[in-house]
């Protein structure tokens, strides 16, 4: 687990950067940061313990706004670069974030083997159901109906589903959070990073750029009528049958996060042993 056990009194405005956010106005992601750094603020930890890693697009621009270290990488790389980070400094808070582009189409193999792995990592989905960097083409979560200029009448094609694809590949936390309501996003993302292994936050966050009808969101949104579970199958029914709208922890399981132990007096043949063909 993150080691967050000596919290020092810190708040939300000294994780923040000077670096003044360029995202739409009236975009979720302003939300996201705001919950981002409340919830950094609960945990205790300084900025130079945590490290906030992302990849392309609107969403994955945080790490700049936020005064962590930051890692912003190639696109859909960014779990791959996380990954060997907390496996080099398990002393380091690593969060990651992104969006449903970044995150489900050519980081999708990552995102598969990451919630499999189960390394101590948070990941944070901005998921807006479009590519807003890239003027409004669908996504992998795109609703298969939605006409619009690249795709009229739609693309046909069945949206991903990214908490039962998280369950199913081994995630051991799974959460769903609206930009909305920044409170509650702050608390679930510190509550997944309090969680063992590696912990997933699908957060809805509108587009309302080429995504207007998405300020509905905010009416469609209800709390999980039941509570978190550890049993993968109910979690699994629970996700299945939501309407996609239902916010909270969905799945908390007790699966021992990855890691891997070297020998504190390994020698140097014998750690480059470890690499020979």
């Amino acid at each position: 687990m993150n080691d967050v056990s000596t919290p020092v009194a810190l708040t939300p405005a000294e994780y923040k950067s000077s670096y003044k956010p360029i995202w739409c106005p009236g975009c979720g992601d302003y939300s996201v940061l705001s919950a981002l750094t409340k919830a950094l603020a609960v945990l205790g930890r300084a900025p130079h313990e945590v490290a906030v890693v992302s990849g392309i697009g609107c969403s994955s621009r945080i790490p700049a706004y936020t005064t962590c270290y930051g890692f912003h990488g190639v696109h859909g790389r960014a779990l791959a670069a996380a990954t060997g980070l907390k496996l080099a400094r398990p002393d380091l808070t690593v969060l990651v974030t992104g969006g449903d582009g970044d995150g489900y189409s050519i980081g999708g193999n990552h995102f598969l083997h990451a919630c499999r792995r189960n390394v101590d990592l948070t990941y944070i989905v901005m998921d807006n159901h479009v590519y807003g960097m890239t003027k409004g083409q669908a996504s992998p979560t795109t609703e298969p109906d939605w006409s619009n200029k690249l795709a009229p009448g739609g693309t046909g094609v069945r949206a991903f589903h990214p908490l039962v694809i998280a369950l199913a590949s081994g995630a051991n936390f799974v959460a769903r959070a609206f930009s909305g309501d920044p409170n509650g996003t702050a608390e679930i993302i510190a509550q997944a990073v309090r969680h063992p292994g590696f912990s997933f936050v699908e957060i809805l966050s509108p587009c309302v750029t080429f995504r207007p009808e998405q300020r509905a969101w905010k009416q469609a949104m209800h709390k999980a009528s039941v509570s978190m579970t550890d049993d993968p199958a109910r979690a699994a029914r629970r996700i299945m049958t939501d309407d996609g709208f239902n916010v909270g922890v969905l799945y908390a399981g007790d699966r021992p996060p990855y890691s891997r132990p070297r020998a504190a007096n390994a020698t140097p043949e014998e750690i480059e042993a470890e690499f020979s063909l």
